[in-house]
């Protein structure tokens, strides 16, 4: 009799949506969280899961944060808890791609790539 059994990683998408001003480039972006995780599979299905670890990814820049473990499992377990700076501890900076149609709110210095009309943060026209 043959067994077919291993240890592997894995990283799994979780619903979050929320939509914030990114602390590390100014642009608006959306908190993108996963989850990475070791495995022990038998027969290709996965048996026990350990070394849980949360991760969010902004998207405008791709700067990585880390999730305090609590907030990653209630999101896990299907609950949309708040994510706050306080929950994030940053891993890895990003980089904005800066653009030719860059623009700078001249009232308070707000720098985007959206095509807005008005500043998003004081309302000046741009």
């Amino acid at each position: 009799m043959f067994f077919v059994f291993g240890i592997s990683q894995g990283k799994k998408a979780l619903e979050y949506a929320k939509t914030v001003i990114c602390a590390q480039c100014g642009g608006y972006g959306r908190y993108q969280v996963f989850m990475t995780y070791s495995y022990f599979s038998l027969f290709f299905i996965p048996i026990i899961k350990w070394n849980r670890h949360y991760y969010v990814q902004m998207s405008c820049c791709s700067t990585i944060y880390e999730l305090d473990q609590e907030v990653g499992r209630r999101l896990a377990h299907g609950e949309q808890p708040d994510i706050t700076e306080k929950d994030l501890t940053l891993v890895q900076a990003g980089r904005r791609v800066s653009g030719w149609n860059r623009k700078r709110c001249e009232n308070c210095g707000y720098e985007t790539e959206e095509d807005f009309e008005y500043c998003p943060i004081c309302g000046t026209k741009l």
